[in-house]
């Protein structure tokens, strides 16, 4: 995979800000209901707190906001609710977007993943 141009960018501004509201509306109740099933869970909450931050780029950022409205879709390519199979397109959406942009994951959006995770398995 190749990394996002951090000087110039294709993103939608517009697309990337009704991807943000659907993350917004949609990130923690289905990641409360699917986080046993999620081999990546650090690196995908970490990510999360990266696509909010606005010290990020805006081309990692959109990259990871697409990537996390995908999940966060009621309606996707293999529903989730078929056994085996219906998480594994927002698992592979989701691993690649974050292995993409995975050097602007810092440790602060780590520190932060880390503590959401503790809180919401508590």
């Amino acid at each position: 995979m190749t990394e996002p141009s951090d000087q110039t960018s294709n993103a939608d501004p517009e697309k990337f800000e009704r991807d943000r509201a659907r993350v917004e509306g949609g990130f923690w109740p289905k990641l409360r209901r699917i986080a046993a099933k999620v081999p990546f869970l650090n690196d995908l909450v970490a990510a999360y707190y990266c696509a909010l931050d606005p010290k990020s780029p805006f081309q990692v950022r959109a990259v990871l906001m697409g990537a996390l409205a995908y999940f966060v879709m009621p309606i996707d390519f293999v529903p989730d609710f078929i056994a085996l199979f219906g998480f594994a397109d927002d698992a592979t959406v989701l691993y690649g977007a974050v292995k993409m942009v995975a050097k602007h994951i810092t440790p602060e959006h780590r520190e932060k993943a880390a503590i959401a995770i503790a809180k919401m398995e508590a």
